[in-house]
């Protein structure tokens, strides 16, 4: 629960206790006027200092373009000729070329390998998505995979799953 910056009437209160509720909270961050605003400067977040580099987007060609909209994208994120969009990229998650994430939170160490379709899906750390990999496309085969999915159709992999 947070207040205004001058302690004033308006707050801001998410019960992010669910998955679901969890994922409408992190795009809610996405948004361009965010009902909280991590850009306010009244409003300081503290967080742990992780000596990681900048963000990078590589690769400007065609549909080879390394290029998010409406998204948080931490240090040390690479996005190399993909697009990211209304989605959080947590510490050294890496979306390879030819790649579309959308509605999306990749947690730290996630890599999404090349002509990849990631669509509302929470990825905890330490996953390697293969190339040529769909999920939250075919909820068959998210299933299939022993992914979980949410009452409103977020598909969630565990931290460190590994790909047969």
């Amino acid at each position: 629960h947070f207040r205004g910056p001058q302690g004033d009437k308006q707050s801001y209160w998410r019960d992010v206790g669910t998955l679901d509720a969890y994922h409408e909270a992190s795009m809610d961050l996405v948004s361009a006027v965010p009902e909280f605003d991590l850009y306010n400067p009244d409003w300081p977040i503290r967080t742990v200092n992780t000596d990681s580099p900048p963000a990078k987007f590589v690769h400007e060609g065609g549909d080879r373009t390394g290029q998010a909209f409406n998204s948080l994208i931490a240090g040390g994120v690479i996005i190399s000729g993909s697009t990211v969009r209304e989605s959080i990229l947590f510490r050294r998650a890496r979306v390879n070329s030819y790649s579309n994430v959308s509605r999306s939170v990749l947690f730290d160490e996630v890599e999404i390998g090349r002509h990849c379709e990631i669509r509302n899906t929470i990825i905890d750390k330490n996953v390697t998505v293969p190339s040529r990999t769909q999920i939250g496309v075919d909820h068959e085969a998210d299933l299939a995979r022993g992914f979980k999915i949410t009452e409103s159709g977020i598909v969630v992999v565990p931290k460190s799953y590994k790909f047969k």
